[in-house]
């Protein structure tokens, strides 16, 4: 029974990947990835999504959030173009809130959102910065995926603070690096919290090569 079942679920995110991420041309890469799909819930077409996204309305309770990144290629030097990213993460009170009116993705909640990389591999993300769940142990952090032209989907660590008291010296030393180091530090610039993150393409990603 548990086989069957383990099967039909397979059929069914297959489905999934099928018609939202493996395209004739995609190479299956990296692991089983829980509510990749949703990246696909809502998403524009590639024309207009741009290399700069804003996750929050200015009305969104919390502190301001900016991240400026660059993904590279898996040589961790060129930059790489054309990256689609999609990120989203908790509100203020840790929670993956929905907004009243919303279709799409509601289990990733309102603050969710997409980019692609410009000619320089550059992005950037304003939101508010993301509590922690509450009553848990886990650290405030950020989600992102990665879809590569050519290459289906996957997700990289999640994104933690350095100032975050949830993220311990053992967390750090077991964190997997997908992606890179996605542990970064952040600055106060007035009210706003900003931050540098640096991703590289397949590092640390199964069947990647």
């Amino acid at each position: 029974m548990k086989s069957l079942l383990l099967t039909s679920s397979l059929l069914i995110v297959s489905a999934c990947y099928g018609q939202h991420v493996k395209q004739s041309t995609d190479r299956l890469i990296a692991d089983y990835c829980d509510g990749c799909e949703l990246m696909y819930e809502g998403i524009p077409s590639l024309e207009k999504i741009n290399s700069a996204a804003r996750l929050a309305a200015d009305s969104e309770p919390g502190t301001p959030l900016e991240i400026n990144g660059i993904v590279y290629k898996p040589d961790g030097k060129t930059p790489s173009k054309d990256v689609v990213l999609y990120i989203y993460h908790t509100d203020a009170s840790g929670l993956y809130s929905p907004a009243k009116d919303q279709v799409h993705g509601k289990r990733h909640g309102h603050l969710r959102g997409w980019v692609k990389t410009n000619e320089r591999g550059q992005f950037k993300i304003n939101s508010i910065r993301p509590s922690p769940y509450p009553n848990e142990r886990i650290p405030a952090h950020l989600h992102i995926f990665v879809k590569e032209p050519k290459k289906t989907l996957y997700y990289i660590d999640e994104v933690w603070f350095t100032d975050d008291p949830l993220v311990s010296s053992e967390m750090k030393q077991k964190a997997v690096k997908r992606g890179g180091d996605m542990i970064i530090r952040l600055t106060k610039q007035g009210n706003v919290w900003k931050g540098n993150l640096k991703i590289t393409l397949g590092l640390n990603i199964p069947n990647y090569f």
